[in-house]
């Protein structure tokens, strides 16, 4: 048996060796043509850092023998020179590059490699969350065209956990706005940016905190709605409204986070109001265990490397699940200050419609209740934070 089965190995071997020999470049034979020395000598000077050197000799091969087998990797090995001497212009000319290399060679296995370079570059800039954001947003923009160009390249993995990481950097930026617009107690603005979060970022490693952040800011307009003299019925209808989507968030957290370190925050506030804690279903329960056991813990290098460089935190980005390819429509501060003045309207008014609510404020002195309620709220809330 071991000897028939040694002769189908050596069957199988000579046959990938024959495939082998047939899609590999003659490189032994053609060691001795003038563009295979060209391309060697290139990629020596790359690995010497001799970047400008090794870019002539590669050009020479790209202009000299238009009808090289190393023509494509020669262009290839342009970019990758770019791109590994670093330094805003040559990353900007690197960018260039790979996205020619796309254009040139699109079905080639490598142009999901300069793809997911492009990537890259723009990953290397990126900044702290509180700082200039557009290189994380490039950086989210060409993973997900690689994603959605190259599906069947091996490098989805590694494009899919870059993604991760930058939407880790993107929603940390969301949360830490919305977390500023709290202390100035700007709850339109706050809720806006926490729901923004929970929509666009599901993997986000403080996602716990985002939706009792979110809770809390609902809860506050549910406290100032108790603090008005109203109509006691139009106001149980404003409460129940608030009290309602606070509770909304404190139960995802409890059922969708259960494996979560804020989760007892949430079942807290949730006893706080008299309401029942729910149970999540085994299979939630495991779904929250897997995606917080996939997050990598903090190391010493990690912490010295934070706190020496400006590189923005990704230790904690989930490592399974999928990122998002397209961003949901974002919730913007005005659309939840329209909300809030028309949920007052119609409050104070049951069945009336509350088109009104658009328009602008008018300054002329209110009589009932009613109005003078939804004139404080739209006094109260001028739209500050548009974006």
């Amino acid at each position: 048996g071991d000897k028939k089965e040694k002769v189908v190995q050596s069957k199988d071997t000579k046959r990938e060796l024959r495939k082998e020999k047939k899609l590999t470049p003659q490189v032994s034979e053609d060691a001795k043509l003038p563009d295979k020395q060209l391309f060697d000598k290139a990629l020596l000077a790359t690995k010497k850092g001799r970047f400008d050197v090794a870019r002539l000799d590669l050009q020479a091969l790209l202009n000299t023998y238009p009808d090289s087998q190393f023509q494509m990797r020669a262009k290839l090995a342009i970019a990758d020179s770019w791109y590994k001497e670093g330094g805003t212009a040559a990353l900007t000319q690197a960018e260039s590059e790979y996205k020619d290399f796309i254009t040139f060679f699109p079905n080639a296995p490598e142009a999901a490699e300069a793809q997911m370079r492009v990537g890259d570059i723009y990953f290397r800039q990126m900044d702290k969350p509180d700082r200039d954001y557009s290189k994380a947003t490039h950086a989210e923009q060409e993973y997900r065209l690689m994603l959605q160009q190259f599906p069947e390249s091996t490098l989805v993995p590694q494009a899919k956990q870059r993604l991760r990481e930058v939407q880790e950097v993107m929603a940390t930026r969301e949360a830490e706005i919305a977390n500023f617009y709290s202390t100035r107690n700007n709850w339109p603005a706050t809720i806006a940016r926490y729901q923004t979060v929970v929509d666009t970022y599901p993997q986000y490693s403080h996602m716990d905190d985002v939706l009792v952040g979110l809770g809390d800011a609902y809860e506050a307009e549910a406290r100032y709605v108790r603090s008005l003299r109203l109509p006691e019925a139009g106001k149980a209808r404003l409460e129940q409204v608030y009290d309602g989507q606070a509770a909304a968030a404190y139960r995802k957290v409890v059922l969708e986070h259960s494996a979560s370190p804020h989760v007892e925050d949430a079942r807290d506030r949730l006893a706080a109001m008299n309401l029942p804690i729910p149970t999540p279903t085994p299979e939630q329960v495991a779904a929250s265990v897997a995606l917080e056991n996939s997050r990598r813990q903090y190391r010493l290098q990690d912490r010295a490397r934070l706190l020496i460089l400006r590189q923005p935190d990704v230790v904690m980005a989930a490592r399974e699940g999928e990122p998002t390819l397209s961003d949901p429509k974002p919730t913007l501060a005005p659309d939840i200050t329209k909300k809030i003045i028309s949920d007052f309207t119609g409050a104070m008014n049951p069945g009336r419609e509350a088109a009104e609510t658009a328009q602008p404020v008018a300054a002329a002195p209110v009589a009932s209740a009613p109005a003078a309620a939804s004139a404080t709220m739209k006094s109260r809330y001028p739209a500050r934070d548009t974006s």
